[in-house]
């Protein structure tokens, strides 16, 4: 188990992304994953409460409900680490004081508990004074609705705004971030992300950290995109330079018995500052490369040959 902070949350080093969660995966399938999740040892779940409002036919807050369902059913909550965010579902849009309140007893309910054990801003709201919005987190954590706090999507000179108002006003500081980073994704995060989160002890959850499927070698050519169900998302990541980690990944999954995905996650988990890299599984059998990457230890040579050719992504990109 990895500590989150300076917080004294422990986690397992895979935070299970609910975004399949009442999406690509019904019920059913969603408590298989969760079940198979637990049963290998982890506790450490990450939703929100607006996955996913922006699909046709669904408002938002169905992962939070699926999970809370999931809990009671099950009785483990007490076994669990929660996390949820607010900021984007249609009802309670925006970080104002009120809407904070409102939508994190909306996500109390959904999710079935008295307390969400991580709570964060998924994305800032620059119409608000940061101090009324961080005034409204430390008023959920004086009441004992939320554990601790989280940042998400924020700038840097915003991240370092909010910790000197809650320094200056006595408010709760957070204790986590959760930056895009991943093997084809790292210049911004490492650049300008990573020494805020070693400065202010901020445990890092990296989200997208399979670059939404092409790190599972799943999209190794455009045929492969061709009416994928995330297709949008992974062309922003397709390159020559990316499938070119994604070859040299398959060879060290090849050379370890393991599958790609287990060594992309393994390479982020042995990053300065990452506690639990966030991953989701849309069925139980694509669980499994997940889970296994938590037992594995990259040598100091495949690390140093991984990060050399995501390098060579962004210097693509550059150029």
């Amino acid at each position: 188990m990895n500590r989150i902070g300076d917080s004294e949350l422990e986690v397992y080093p895979l935070n299970l992304g609910g975004n399949p969660f009442g999406w690509t995966a019904d019920e059913p399938t969603s408590f298989a994953v969760l079940d198979g999740y637990a049963a290998g040892g982890g506790n450490f779940i990450d939703t929100s409460d607006s996955y996913m409002a922006s699909i046709p036919g669904l408002h938002g807050g169905e992962s939070e409900t699926i999970i809370g369902r999931w809990m009671v059913q099950r009785g483990n909550r007490d076994r669990m680490v929660i996390a949820t965010k607010v900021s984007r579902h249609p009802d309670f849009r925006g970080l104002a004081a009120d809407t904070i309140a409102r939508a994190a007893d909306a996500s109390l309910t959904r999710l079935q508990t008295d307390v969400i054990d991580l709570y964060y801003a998924h994305y800032d709201d620059p119409s608000v004074p940061i101090a009324e919005t961080l005034g409204a987190f430390d008023v959920l954590v004086r009441a004992g609705k939320v554990r601790y706090l989280g940042i998400s999507n924020y700038s840097p000179e915003r991240i370092r705004e909010w910790i000197e108002t809650a320094d200056a006003n006595g408010f709760a500081r957070p204790v986590a971030l959760q930056p895009h980073y991943n093997l084809v994704k790292r210049a911004e995060f490492e650049r300008s992300y990573r020494p805020l989160a070693e400065r202010y002890e901020l445990g890092v959850m990296p989200y997208w950290a399979l670059a939404s499927g092409l790190l599972t070698g799943k999209y190794r050519s455009e045929a492969d995109l061709q009416g994928a169900t995330r297709e949008r998302m992974v062309r922003t990541y397709f390159s020559p330079a990316s499938l070119r980690v994604v070859d040299l990944l398959d060879e060290i999954a090849r050379g370890r018995d393991s599958e790609i995905a287990s060594i992309a996650l393994a390479w982020l988990r042995q990053q300065p500052t990452v506690v639990a890299p966030i991953a989701s599984a849309r069925t139980p059998e694509q669980l499994a490369a997940l889970t296994a990457s938590t037992a594995i230890t990259l040598s100091d040579d495949e690390l140093a040959r991984l990060s050399d050719a995501s390098l060579e992504v962004e210097i693509a990109e550059a150029r």
